[in-house]
């Protein structure tokens, strides 16, 4: 039984928005070489047609750092992700195990840049996500997926499983189809092959994936337990 509680913390692998250093950095950047092909264009023509590149540009590169963005929230009773294009949010008191992935090489452990979540129940985590970002999840993990059928040589059912869209049945008695179900049975087939649903890249973060364990477990650890919580079977 938990008898503290933590305080809500927010992370991102980057601090960029509009204020920031670097976003005045780029404005400036953008600033100075509009100034510089106005006094260098031979018409004003040329020069409006430069400017509207150079803005076409910063907006593009603005895009893509606010796209490569990810930030994490811990609370006392819920773990959330937040994507550019949405995310999902699991309780504390849903989550069974939390761990580095591992690879194993000849039988030496080698670890992975991917931390793993396990999950006592699959609705809560699948009814949360958004749509938009699952078939993101499903491109980005393709490779691990893959190395956890190789590590159980099972290389040869990789093409059958990397895209399996059965209709999925969840323990609650809820049925999924399209990119629902696909999410669900990845998840799956990833349990198998590594023992959690859920993962995360290290990159993401702004600690190393050791410090990030460490942090979360203490949030798991501290979270009050849902009497109606399902045990996974």
């Amino acid at each position: 039984m938990a008898t503290y509680k933590l305080d809500t913390l927010h992370l991102t692998n980057h601090h960029f928005h509009v204020g920031s250093s670097t976003s005045k950095l780029i404005m400036g950047a953008s600033a100075l070489a509009a100034f510089t092909l106005i006094l260098m264009s031979p018409s004003t023509q040329t020069a409006v047609l430069s400017i509207i590149a150079v803005v076409a540009v910063g907006m593009y590169g603005y895009y893509l750092i606010l796209k490569s963005k990810v930030s994490y929230t811990l609370t006392a009773s819920h773990f959330q992700q937040h994507l550019f294009k949405g995310g999902w949010v699991i309780k504390w008191n849903n989550i069974s195990n939390i761990g580095l992935c591992t690879y194993n090489q000849d039988g030496w452990l080698q670890p992975l840049p991917w931390i793993g979540i396990k999950l006592k129940q699959y609705s809560p985590y699948i009814d949360s996500i958004c749509p938009r970002i699952v078939t993101e999840i499903l491109m980005t993990q393709r490779t691990l997926l893959y190395l956890g059928a190789r590590q159980h040589g099972r290389e040869g059912i990789f093409e059958d499983i990397v895209l399996d869209s059965d209709p999925y049945k969840s323990e609650d008695g809820k049925k999924y189809r399209g990119l629902l179900a696909m999410l669900a049975n990845r998840m799956q087939h990833q349990r198998e092959f590594h023992e959690y649903d859920i993962f995360i890249a290290v990159s993401d973060l702004d600690r190393s994936g050791e410090e990030f364990v460490g942090l979360a477990r203490r949030y798991l650890a501290a979270a009050e337990p849902e009497s109606n919580t399902k045990c996974e079977s």
